[in-house]
């Protein structure tokens, strides 16, 4: 069955990201201490490594896609990840500004949004053809999603670390009410997987 789902790594204390991201800090100051468990870490987490790119379609916003912000001055950018992203399927970005979409190998396509978070995630699922579909960040589209209800399954990847600042999961968010599915630790991460509690009661 299609599920909308989210896997996030957080700090300890909220933070998806640090501050001042850049071309030369995608992920902010100090951001790159999230995600060491994707790394040095690879070994004991390798289920958790493939549920993350494992959906038939993929939403992001436009700060996750890459450092541009305002109009499109570099049509040359696509992406952090070079020529073969690690997604394998179409990725959906949010953003003000029209841009033409983007192919790359191994599948990838990037599809800019520019008719809201709503709209995004209906091309979602039409691409993902019944298949899951991930709302892959970062923390402002995450909280989009959490605050219309959208999310069905929250998987956190909480990394042992305190950032003090940068980009906050559950901003803006309000009252939610989530059901605990699954925890794990390793190493360098503890990983906990959660449900909207009125998708279970249905």
């Amino acid at each position: 069955m299609s599920q909308v789902v989210c896997d996030v790594t957080v700090s300890l204390d909220g933070f998806v990201a640090g501050p001042g991201q850049s071309q030369e800090q995608p992920l902010g100051r100090d951001g790159e201490l999230l995600h060491r468990w994707q790394f040095e870490g690879a070994e004991d987490n390798p289920d958790e490594l493939a549920a993350i790119v494992a959906a038939g379609a993929f939403i992001m916003g436009r700060n996750m896609f890459g450092p541009v912000r305002g109009p499109w001055s570099d049509e040359a950018w696509a992406g952090w990840w070079g020529p073969e992203p690690p997604y394998h399927a179409p990725v959906f970005v949010l953003t003000h500004h029209p841009r033409p979409p983007i192919t790359m190998e191994g599948g990838t396509s990037f599809t800019f949004v520019t008719e809201g978070s709503a709209h995004a995630l209906r091309l979602a699922r039409e691409a993902a053809g019944g298949t899951d579909v991930a709302i892959a960040g970062g923390a402002s589209t995450i909280n989009q999603y959490l605050a219309s209800g959208d999310i069905d399954e929250l998987r956190l990847h909480i990394a042992p670390v305190t950032l003090g600042t940068g980009e906050r999961l559950f901003d803006g968010v309000g009252t939610m009410a989530l059901s605990p599915v699954a925890s794990r630790a390793s190493r360098l991460v503890t990983h906990l997987t959660y449900r909207r509690a009125a998708a279970e009661e249905n």
